[in-house]
C-alpha cells in the first residue's frame, strides 16, 4: 500500500451495513459528508465507482437535483477515480469541466465513474461520468495537481 493508500484508509470508514455496505466514505465531517455522503469502492477490476443517494437537501423546489450538486459530486468523484494510480501525497482539482445532460429527482442512486487518461510525477488527467441507472446525467473532465505530502 503506498503512503496515498495509507493516508486515503486513515480518513476513511467503511460502510458497516445499510445501501453502502462495503463501501468507504470520509468520516471528518468535511464537505463531502455535509454534501453528500458521498461513498466510494474500489471494483474487483481496479477501477474505483463512487455513488450516493440523493435526498431532500440534494433537490431544488422543483424536485430536481441542483446542478451544484452534481458537480460537487463529480469533483468528488475526480478525486477518487486516481486513487489506484497515485503516489504518494494527496491531489487538489485544477480545472473541472463538466457537461449537464438530463436531471434526476429525489430517491436516485447517483453512480460517478470514469478513468485515468494521463498520470504525471505532478499533474493527473480524468474523465468520468454520473449516471443514475440508464440514464447519463453529466459527463466530466478535470485536471489534479499532485500535492507532497506533509512532513510528520
Amino acid at each position: 500500500m503506498n503512503d496515498y493508500a495509507k493516508l486515503a484508509a486513515s480518513r476513511t470508514q467503511i460502510v458497516t451495513e445499510g445501501e453502502f455496505k462495503g463501501w468507504r466514505f470520509y468520516d471528518d465531517e468535511g464537505f463531502e459528508v455535509n454534501a453528500g455522503p458521498f461513498f466510494y469502492r474500489q471494483e474487483p477490476d481496479g477501477n474505483m465507482r463512487c455513488a450516493f443517494r440523493v435526498g431532500k437537501k440534494h433537490v431544488r423546489d422543483t424536485g430536481i437535483v441542483h446542478g451544484g450538486c452534481l458537480v460537487a459530486f463529480a469533483d468528488f468523484c475526480a478525486g477518487v477515480i486516481p486513487i489506484p494510480v497515485k503516489q504518494g501525497g494527496d491531489s487538489v482539482t485544477v480545472t473541472l469541466g463538466c457537461e449537464f445532460l438530463d436531471g434526476a429527482r429525489e430517491g436516485d442512486l447517483i453512480v460517478g465513474t470514469g478513468e485515468v487518461t494521463r498520470a504525471g510525477r505532478s499533474m493527473v488527467f480524468v474523465r468520468g461520468q454520473l449516471t443514475s441507472g440508464e440514464r447519463k446525467l453529466l459527463t466530466f473532465s478535470g485536471t489534479l495537481k499532485r500535492l507532497k505530502p506533509k512532513s510528520a
